[in-house]
């Protein structure tokens, strides 16, 4: 079992950033995905980016160019890096790792981002 712990959220200005940590109870060296997701007011939950250990690195339409998601096994964390914020990524914040095998996906709490306009 791994808990997830996000941190970092807050209320920051159009155009400002914000770095969203995601700290877990346990290694993440073998994990074999990890993301982002976030769930707008009204919205469904939505992918926002995600690594997976082949090395890809995805992000939706909307972010790409200005978040990067990143990871630190030692520190077993994972990162994502948001510039050039936008009223439209208000939303909460939830930090996802998968590992091989099935039912091993676990969630964060959620971290609230609120971007003023």
């Amino acid at each position: 079992q791994v808990q997830l712990v996000e941190s970092g959220g807050g209320l920051v200005q159009a155009g400002g950033s914000l770095r969203l940590s995601c700290a877990a109870s346990g290694s993440i060296f073998s994990a074999s995905a990890m993301g982002w997701f976030r769930q707008r007011p009204g919205k469904q939950r939505e992918l926002v980016a995600i690594s997976v250990n082949t090395g890809v690195t995805n992000y939706v339409d909307s972010v790409k160019g200005r978040f990067t998601i990143s990871r630190d096994n030692a520190k077993n964390t994972v990162y994502l890096q948001m510039n050039s914020l936008e009223a439209e990524d208000t939303a909460v914040y939830y930090c996802y790792i998968k590992f091989p095998g099935g039912g091993n996906d676990y969630w964060g709490q959620g971290t609230q981002v609120t971007v003023s306009s």
